[in-house]
């Protein structure tokens, strides 16, 4: 609070940017154009300060995590998207995995003894791989371990497999329910505008038909997350457009509860020619997210994805959940250049990181209800935090 009202009495911030400091202060929505205004003028700085104040009046200090794993059924994929590392085509096969259901079932029983909460389930799209091989899987998995949470398959997977089906989406997501699916994660968002669209990911369904899937999961009373891949051809207008999209569905259904920003990284792919952008950029992506995205509660970084460093600068930044304890079981991040090539983190590495930079880090299931407070945990191996300089407005 004491950092907004000095920045709203500084006579060297421009009209503009004060306007739409005075709006975060009130709670009111910013505009397309304002958005488009911040990514052309906004310093890091004011960023920060805006993020930030929006993150602590929704969470104060705490920062979430969970335990989760990733299990990938196959990386061949009928779809052939240029800024993807991680996929191979059907005729790369030898390139390539594509595990059988038991073998499946065999990733998901070697964390029977570990007190994991989640296990996250993407991969590429194959023809084998049906609504019938998937609602099997999910069963499979709840009838093996119950309390295990599901989270799913992005709108492209269930648009191609409903497509083939011959069923609509209000008819699969209810089948998928029905099977033990309990989420959405938040990829093959990409960037929603066409232009962009069709450049990049011409082949897989649609903005409208990824949209239209969260719509219909979201209208059975389910959850879901939302991503924007950033920092390669597209425009500022055009990750506002995206933004803008996500959050008109939002004031419908209320049924998303991430949203993920996720650094195009360029290794190993058809756009190795496009530069990333740099950490500075990484960080005015989140605190605009933030400060645009006023009905979604949370923004996440993966740490995996930017490096530890940049995820615990991110806190400041509008960032109030890191993701979780994943571990080497994806190699979506680091087959396409990530920072983490052994993406892997204990508990206690994860509370540390969060502590450093002086937040709370709370341990949480996927719908967000608190599994443990580890603010006051003290581990035998702690050392004393070190604090990264942050950016202030002077």
């Amino acid at each position: 609070m004491q950092a907004l009202t000095l920045l709203l009495n500084n006579p060297n911030i421009a009209a503009p940017l004060k306007a739409i400091a005075q709006k975060v202060q009130n709670h009111q929505r910013i505009t397309f154009d304002e958005g488009v205004y911040l990514y052309e003028h906004a310093e890091l700085g004011y960023l920060g300060v805006l993020a930030n104040y929006i993150r602590e009046e929704k969470h104060g200090d705490k920062t979430y995590f969970n335990r989760n794993f990733h299990l990938e059924p196959t990386n061949l994929c009928v779809y052939d998207c240029k800024f993807c590392s991680y996929s191979r085509l059907i005729k790369q096969k030898e390139e390539g995995w594509a595990l059988t259901m038991d073998e499946m079932l065999d990733v998901v029983k070697k964390y029977d003894d570990e007190p994991v909460t989640e296990v996250h389930i993407v991969g590429g799209v194959l023809p084998q791989y049906d609504v019938e091989f998937y609602s099997g899987l999910f069963s499979a998995i709840k009838k093996h371990r119950p309390a295990l949470h599901v989270k799913a398959l992005t709108p492209v997977e269930y648009h191609y497999i409903f497509k083939k089906a011959k069923i609509d989406y209000a008819t699969g997501m209810k089948l998928m329910k029905d099977a033990g699916l309990e989420s959405i994660p938040g990829g093959g968002a990409e960037i929603f505008h066409p232009e962009i669209r069709e450049q990049i990911a011409k082949d897989k369904c649609t903005a409208d038909q990824w949209l239209a899937i969260h719509e219909e999961w979201h209208k059975l009373g389910m959850r879901s997350n939302a991503t924007m891949l950033y920092g390669h051809i597209e425009k500022y207008e055009h990750r506002v457009d995206h933004m803008e999209r996500l959050r008109n569905l939002q004031d419908q259904t209320k049924g998303f509860q991430t949203f993920i920003p996720l650094k195009f990284r360029n290794q190993h792919n058809q756009m190795s020619h496009v530069p990333e952008v740099s950490v500075i950029e990484d960080l005015r992506n989140y605190a605009i997210a933030r400060i645009y995205l006023d009905n979604f509660d949370h923004i996440k970084a993966y740490w995996a994805m930017i490096s530890r460093e940049t995820a615990q600068l991110s806190l400041n930044f509008g960032v109030d959940d890191i993701d979780g304890t994943l571990d080497d079981t994806t190699k979506i991040y680091s087959m396409a250049g990530a920072e983490e090539q052994n993406p892997a983190m204990s508990t206690q590495e994860l509370v540390n990181l969060i502590k450093q930079v002086g937040r709370k880090p709370i341990e949480r299931d996927t719908l967000y209800n608190v599994v443990t407070d580890f603010t006051d945990v003290v581990f035998e191996s702690d050392v004393k935090p070190s604090y990264y300089k942050l950016p202030v407005i002077n």
